[in-house]
């Protein structure tokens, strides 16, 4: 069993880029994925889904992915060499014609065009490389398994609140079952009393039973309490379950609910009806927790 909440988080480097990866999700009825990551990123949202996909299966899924380039070794000088080459010829020919008999420096000249773009240009390659690619994919997916773990961890103790809530339920359950008798024993003084006040102190055995029989028929609720029996063993087998449980659960507790309700409607007994509540309530405190769970 897994919670449906939890945190995962990477780190990694190499010489041109350090990774730092977290992940977290809540609940959701549905996987649902959101990525916060750089532009150059978003060729690879796919595959960092897929990696997603083959751990979590519910949940609302939030990944952000911070990318830190080492400028120095994504920097690239860009010399516009057929500028610089005509500069060059220009100067030599100045130096040695136009400004032959006067003082003249093509060194300092060329000196000072280091800062001017249109002759030397500092660039950052922004492209991703196969390696930085492979290094991120893989700190993903170190993010990805500790998220996992993480909701492993919250889902084993989920587990230990919903066996105890299933205990306590089954108790309850347990105490209506052991008032049947006495339902029916109440159907019986119900019956012998509105008998009497009808035809007096005198009236025929066989009617009392049969009138009996169909009143006991009619609020029968043992066919429930096995129904709840078979319902409380498969919800003790599916907190066992590896895999996704939540929606399996989460229709095995409507049912369970449903004979809980019709137990009720047909119960009198004032004993009976406390239990009920009771029942409904531990119910409810189920359902809280499995909307937790994938």
């Amino acid at each position: 069993m897994k919670s449906m909440t939890g945190f995962g988080k990477s780190q990694s480097l190499n010489n041109n880029i350090q990774v730092e990866i977290e992940i977290k999700s809540v609940n959701h009825r549905f996987l649902d994925t959101q990525f916060r990551m750089p532009r150059e990123l978003l060729a690879f949202e796919n595959d960092y889904k897929t990696v997603l996909k083959e751990l979590i299966q519910r949940g609302r899924v939030e990944s952000y992915i911070t990318v830190t380039t080492n400028i120095d070794n994504q920097r690239q000088l860009m010399i516009h060499w057929s500028l610089l080459d005509e500069l060059v010829l220009q100067l030599n020919q100045a130096s040695e014609m136009r400004y032959k008999e006067k003082a003249f420096n093509p060194e300092s000249i060329m000196t000072g065009l280091v800062t001017n773009p249109q002759f030397f240009e500092v660039t950052e390659n922004k492209e991703m490389t196969q390696e930085d690619a492979q290094l991120i994919m893989k700190c993903y997916r170190e993010a990805v398994e500790r998220l996992d773990s993480s909701r492993l961890a919250e889902g084993k103790q989920i587990a230990g609140v919903l066996t105890v809530l299933l205990n306590e339920f089954e108790q309850q359950m347990l105490a209506v079952k052991e008032l049947v008798p006495e339902i029916e024993q109440d159907y019986r003084h119900r019956l012998e009393k509105r008998l009497k006040q009808e035809v007096g102190e005198q009236f025929e055995e066989s009617r009392l039973l049969t009138e009996l029989a169909l009143l006991i028929e009619k609020g029968d609720i043992q066919e429930e309490l096995d129904r709840l029996v078979i319902h409380i063993k498969k919800a003790h087998e599916l907190i066992t379950t590896d895999g996704p449980i939540g929606r399996e659960f989460d229709f095995l507790l409507q049912e369970m609910n449903r004979e809980v309700n019709t137990t009720g409607s047909k119960s009198v007994n004032i004993a009976v009806k406390e239990l009920i509540v009771q029942m409904k309530t531990m119910l409810e405190k189920i359902k809280e927790q499995i909307q937790n769970i994938e």
